[in-house]
Formats: C-alpha cells, sequence, structure tokens
C-alpha cells in the first residue's frame, strides 16, 4: 500500500525511510528527468529506464559485476574484514558477482538443479507443502501472510534442496536477514557488525555440514556443491566460496526474493478486488499472469549492481572507470515506454512478462524457474480454497524493511471466507 505523490528530483534520497517504503515518485521523476543520475551521498549513478537498464546488461564488457565489498565507508569495511578473518571466512565473490569466465563455468554447478525440468519434479512437494502451510491456519478464518506462508514456503523448499532440517529454518531466516539487511546499505556501523557477527554464526552452522559431505556425499544440491570439480578450476569449491554461497546464492536468492513477492501479491489482489474476482472466473489462464504482474509491479529485488570497466557516457552524463552502478529493475518494470498503466495490476496485460525482476542476459537468474512454480502454487492454494480475502483493521501498517536493494512486506494481516 503507498500513497504516491510528486517528488522533486533535488529531493530523491533513497536513503530516507519514507522514499525507500514509496520509491515510485523517485523512480519516475529520475526516469523522466535523470536516466542517469548521480546519488550525491553515495555516488553511486542510479538508471532507471528500462531500455537503458538491458542495454547495461547486455553490454557486461562495459559493465562488470561489482567485485568489491560493498560498504557504506572504508572504515565500516575494514572492521568487517577484520571480523571475518578473525571469526570466521572471508566470503568469496559469488556466483552472481563473477564475471565471465569464471561465472560461466561456476554456472555450471547450478544448472543441473535449477533446469526447469529439474524444478517441475519439485512440483508435487512444493503443492503439498503449500497445502499444508494454509491448512495450519485454515481454522482461524485469518493470519499474518507472511510469517505463517510466504516465508516459510521457500525458505523449506530451497532448505529441501540443501538437505537442511525443516526445524532449522527460522535460524537460518535470522542469519538471512541479517545478510539482508547489511546488503540494503542503511544501516548504522554498529547494524553492520551484528549483521556481520550473525553471518559468521551462520558460517560455523554450514562448516560441519560441508565437512561431512566431503567425507559422506549424498543426493542434495549442497552435496553438489561441496563435492563437484569446476573443470576449469580443476579443484571443487573452497569453504570461502561456499560460504558466500551459502548466504547470497541459495539461502537468500532461492527465498527471499520468493517470500516478498509472495507477500506482495496477495496485497495487490486484495487492493484490487476486480482483479481477483477475474482470477477466481479463470485460475488456469490468469494464474500465470497473475505470477508475472505480481513480480512486474513489486519486483523483490528493487535493484543490483555493476561497475564501470571503463569510461561512458550515458545520456549526456560521463561515470568514470571504477564507479558503481545501481540498475533499478523495479523501476524498469513501471516505465510507461513499456507498460501501459504501469503502476496497476492487470490480469489481460500481454506483455507482463517483459519484465526485468529476475535480470536479463547473462546474468539472468537461475532460480526464476522455481521461484515461479513457488508463486504459482501459493496463488493456487488461495484461489482453490478462498471465496473473499480482506486486511484485518488495526493490525497492518503496510511498511517494508529499509532495504536500497530489496523490498520486503513486515506483514500482512488478512482475514479470508472460504468457498
Amino acid at each position: 500500500m503507498d500513497t504516491e505523490q510528486e517528488l522533486p528530483l533535488s529531493e530523491v534520497n533513497f536513503f530516507d525511510s519514507e522514499i525507500s517504503e514509496c520509491p515510485y515518485s523517485a523512480y519516475k521523476v529520475l526516469r523522466e528527468e535523470a536516466p542517469v543520475w548521480k546519488d550525491p551521498i553515495s555516488g553511486i549513478y542510479v538508471i532507471t529506464r528500462y531500455d537503458d537498464i538491458k542495454d547495461v546488461l547486455i553490454d557486461t564488457e562495459t559493465f562488470r559485476n561489482q567485485r568489491k565489498f560493498r560498504a557504506r565507508t572504508n572504515t565500516r569495511s575494514e572492521v568487517i574484514h577484520k571480523l571475518y578473518e578473525e571469526k570466521g571466512w572471508v566470503p568469496a565473490p559469488t556466483l552472481a558477482g563473477r564475471d565471465d569466465p569464471e561465472h560461466k563455468e561456476m554456472k555450471a554447478l547450478f544448472a543441473h538443479a535449477f533446469r526447469p525440468q529439474k524444478i517441475k519434479q519439485l512440483d508435487p512437494f512444493v503443492e503439498n507443502l503449500a497445502t499444508r502451510l494454509f491448512e495450519e491456519f485454515l481454522p482461524k478464518g485469518e493470519c499474518d501472510w507472511v510469517k505463517e506462508f510466504a516465508i516459510p514456503l521457500p525458505l523449506i523448499v530451497i532448505g529441501h534442496q540443501m538437505g537442511v532440517p525443516e526445524e532449522d529454518i527460522w535460524q537460518i531466516k535470522a542469519w538471512t536477514d541479517a545478510w539482508v539487511q547489511r546488503l540494503g546499505m542503511m544501516q548504522t556501523d554498529e547494524e553492520a557488525i551484528w549483521s556481520t557477527e550473525m553471518e559468521i554464526e551462520a558460517q560455523h552452522y554450514f562448516q560441519p555440514i560441508f565437512d561431512r559431505l566431503r567425507q559422506q556425499p549424498d543426493d542434495t544440491l549442497l552435496s553438489d556443491l561441496v563435492n563437484t570439480e569446476i573443470p576449469e578450476w580443476g579443484r571443487t569449491l573452497t569453504d570461502e566460496e561456499l560460504h558466500a554461497e551459502m548466504m547470497a546464492d541459495t539461502f537468500v536468492g532461492g527465498s527471499e526474493t520468493s517470500t516478498n513477492a509472495i507477500a506482495a501479491g496477495v496485497m495487490l489482489l486484495i487492493e484490487q478486488p476486480d482483479q481477483w474476482e477475474l482470477l477466481k472466473s479463470n485460475p488456469d489462464k490468469y494464474l500465470p499472469i497473475l505470477v508475472e504482474e505480481v513480480l512486474r509491479l513489486e519486483g523483490p529485488v528493487q535493484g543490483l549492481f555493476r561497475e564501470a570497466a571503463c569510461d561512458v557516457t550515458l545520456h549526456g552524463v560521463k561515470i568514470p572507470e571504477g564507479s558503481t552502478i545501481n540498475i533499478r529493475y523495479a523501476s524498469a518494470n513501471l516505465d510507461d515506454a513499456i507498460f501501459d498503466q504501469p503502476r496497476k495490476l492487470d490480469l489481460e496485460r500481454s506483455n507482463s512478462r517483459q519484465h526485468l525482476a529476475f535480470g536479463f542476459g547473462v546474468h539472468y537468474c537461475m532460480g526464476a524457474p522455481l521461484a515461479r512454480r513457488e508463486l504459482l502454487f501459493s496463488f493456487k492454494t488461495l484461489v482453490d480454497r478462498v471465496d473473499q480475502m480482506w486486511f484485518i483493521e488495526g493490525k497492518n501498517d503496510f511498511r517494508h524493511h529499509p532495504n536500497f536493494c530489496l523490498r520486503a512486506l513486515r506483514e500482512l494481516h488478512i482475514g479470508f471466507t472460504l468457498k
């Protein structure tokens, strides 16, 4: 839920909690007046138009993945690096944070587990899990949709793939929350240190699992990551590389984005009851479009980073070599040059799937097929069982966690009647 108001370009500040909460006016003014904008606080160059973002994602020679550890200050970065060295493992670059040829070589580790045919084999597990979670709060006729459904479903699914016990998911959620908060670049120094210590705690949870799987491999994705040699490298992943993958590309990448989209989808359907009625009239037709519209409208990843490999000029703005660039996927998905009435949930929209919620090009999200299935079965569980839904009065503030990169509802208390 948001109230969009005109925002002067001079007042754009993505580190302001109110603009972070409702960034749409900021995106609009940037697309119209400053499609390449240097943030005066961070020095980051922010790109907001759909076509420009696609061009950046395609041109991997000019715009490489950010390799350096990112902190708001050099001093903070040094303190955090020292914490890793003294108490845990310094995370190596992740799959998502590498450029070719390393990216292509490492990607093969995940390719088998995340190919569409393999993901489809998970359908019974995902559908049964969605049913089980819904039935746990069904007798109440109400729930916190975020806590009781949107968080546990994708976290249990990725945990199942990784061989992590279901009873550990809430501890893992605490660790991923801490990691996500630091990614969001809106923490104090003390909060950033706390997040790092939480990640190190997670490292000590996973390290014995790595050691065991090296001695006793099993059929889980984690065992494959631990034991599969990358031919071009002539070795398996190091502990530092494995620890980086646990947070970024598996438990955060594999759950956080789905959680946020599942939560946002229900909010959108309650806000636009005509679309809920349309969905119920023909679920087979409209469920796949709903999935894409939710990803477009409330893309859980607001933006990610690239680095200028050389001096480059876009829209008359010179971006020096080495500069950090933030590509705002969420703004691209609301570009009215591409999407008619972009702020509207429209289950008749013909080009919903053109969104950039999963990126584009060589770094297109490998987990996209799984995320789409998770969203599909989540919304199918509702449409198969629920007649009407509403927000529980007095329990919702509709606020999101403050974060420069991700968009996540804190809670969503809903009531419902069954068919």
